[in-house]
């Protein structure tokens, strides 16, 4: 199985990744990893953080001569802004962000002692590790990617942007709804037999870990509340040249927590940003008394990238389905294990 561990601070000397239990053998290309987070800062709406940084990754462990060792992968992000000692206290919590609930966990004094970790800048080490998984997925033709599907209830480029451009002059945030879509996924990854390991459950669990995300869906989603089941049940056929097939994907490629074999498609919504520079009211941690909340260096709207760390959660998952199906240690026992399965359901 796969598993991994992240740690660093938004403001702290960097985010560190490390990832266990990738097969031994497979290429890896640091300038696509870059690549990878070099689109994490995209989109129309980022803040001035994504022009102080410019990720790089540097790989300490796990490869020699640019394949995986089998043993774990530990991938390094430095931060160019690395003040964490120097910044200011910050003692007014920001409605919508872990500041108070955090501050209440833990008995801080200081609300940076939550920020600096509970920060979307986490996200680095997602999207580091997503590539690597993305690489893995790529042996098998396995492609993720996302759109944007509306921010601030507009759903066209132009209504996107001037919703965007209206957050900006107002001082405010907006959020949205992204898609992730999964191709050449394969009949039986994930299973029915324990909550933990249906596949609808992982990617649920992956999508809604990122911060900001606070809804999910699979293929028709709700839609499915507003209609009988003659209407929205996938249909199954079957010739000899296709196999088993479907002329609709209501499902989204996930049925019983099983992968069916259609693209597997989800969607979630992220909300608008925490930090407001019209900050709501709060409340001063040591007067008790009534106050503005905080303001940080922040972003406008970070729908496009939200879906970009997604891809990097779904790439975790489904390749730790893969290898939980098809074994873990060689790329080539992987391989022929997986032409085997192939061959098997070809004529079920």
């Amino acid at each position: 199985m796969l598993r991994f561990l992240t740690a660093g601070e938004s403001h702290g000397k960097g985010m560190v990744a490390i990832l266990e239990g990738l097969c031994a053998g497979l290429a890896v290309d640091t300038a696509a990893i870059n690549k990878e987070l070099k689109r994490r800062q995209s989109g129309f709406g980022r803040g001035k953080r994504m022009k102080i940084e410019s990720d790089q990754v540097e790989i300490i462990a796990g490869l020699k001569n640019n394949r995986t060792l089998g043993s774990p992968v530990t991938l390094l992000i430095k931060n160019k802004d690395a003040s964490i000692e120097k910044l200011h206290k910050v003692v007014a919590s920001r409605p919508g962000h872990a500041d108070l609930a955090g501050l209440l966990k833990y008995g801080f004094t200081d609300i940076r002692e939550v920020l600096e970790r509970a920060s979307a800048r986490s996200t680095v080490a997602t999207v580091a590790l997503g590539a690597l998984c993305k690489r893995f997925l790529d042996e098998f033709g396995i492609v993720i990617t996302s759109n944007v599907l509306s921010v601030g209830g507009e759903s066209t480029q132009q209504g996107i942007i001037s919703k965007i451009t209206e957050a900006i002059e107002n001082e405010d945030t907006v959020g949205g709804i992204f898609e992730v879509v999964i191709k050449n996924v394969p009949v039986g990854l994930g299973s029915y037999v324990q909550p933990d390991r249906r596949l609808d459950s992982r990617l649920a669990a992956g999508i809604i870990s990122i911060p900001g995300v606070k809804s999910f869906e699979v293929g028709l989603g709700i839609g499915y509340g507003v209609s009988f089941g003659s209407e929205v049940h996938d249909a199954i056929y079957h010739n000899r040249k296709k196999g088993y097939f479907r002329l609709s994907n209501n499902a989204g490629g996930i049925e019983g927590g099983i992968s069916n074999g259609e693209e597997i498609i989800l969607r979630a919504c992220m909300k608008p940003i925490a930090t407001l520079m019209r900050p709501l009211d709060s409340v001063h941690i040591h007067t008790k008394k009534s106050a503005k909340a905080a303001v940080e260096r922040s972003d406008t709207c970070v729908v496009e990238s939200a879906g970009v760390v997604a891809e990097s959660a779904c790439a975790f998952i489904l390749a730790d389905a893969f290898l939980e199906k098809f074994g873990s240690d060689s790329l080539s026992d992987i391989k022929h294990s997986y032409a085997n399965y192939l061959k098997r359901i070809a004529h079920a």
